[in-house]
């Protein structure tokens, strides 16, 4: 199984710049475009798999492929919201997309996965590492985002925006913040 990759990212961040400017007391425009990246560079930092939370916050779309289907398939990103489609390249080897009736999105302690419908079976593939493709959407609405994650990405483009060389570190608060929500964020 090949890791998941982000197809499409998110159409809007945690926070909105007037929130960034409230929590940083800017009340002119001038530097709104500074702020705008700030957001979207403090956003990343914290967002998905490889960032600081592990997890996406805002809806975004993933893809994941797989050689074969299983009784499970784990969706390595989280939190799943759904699944988009699933494609599979027959015995023909000739693409098709696995009707939503065969499967289900389930979840359990260790996070979310497809698995067949009762009374279903997974179709016949053709022999190739990209046999499976599973499209699907991770993360919540920016307005279901924690406030706990907001509050971390407006410390973090706050505490970006005071300190502009890029010399200090990523305060601990930060760091604390988003460690409360990464194991209870689903």
């Amino acid at each position: 199984m090949e890791p998941a990759f982000r197809t499409v990212a998110p159409a809007e961040t945690p926070v909105t710049l007037a929130e960034v400017k409230a929590h940083c007391r800017v009340g002119e425009n001038d530097d709104d475009a500074v702020l705008s990246g700030l957001l979207a560079a403090a956003t990343d930092y914290i967002d998905g798999p490889q960032g600081l939370l592990g997890k996406c916050m805002v809806t975004q779309t993933w893809v994941q492929k797989l050689e074969d289907f299983a009784d499970c398939v784990r969706l390595t990103v989280a939190p799943v919201a759904s699944v988009s489609t699933i494609t599979y390249y027959d015995a023909d080897n000739a693409e098709q997309t696995l009707s939503a009736t065969v499967y289900e999105l389930r979840r359990d302690t260790l996070g979310a996965y497809v698995a067949l419908k009762s009374d279903q079976s997974w179709p016949t593939i053709y022999d190739r590492k990209d046999a499976v493709t599973i499209t699907f959407f991770a993360g919540v609405a920016a307005a279901d985002v924690p406030d706990t994650l907001k509050t971390a990405v407006l410390m973090l483009v706050s505490h970006w925006d005071e300190n502009r060389d890029g010399g200090s570190e990523i305060p601990n608060s930060v760091r604390h913040l988003v460690g409360i929500r990464r194991e209870m964020f689903v």
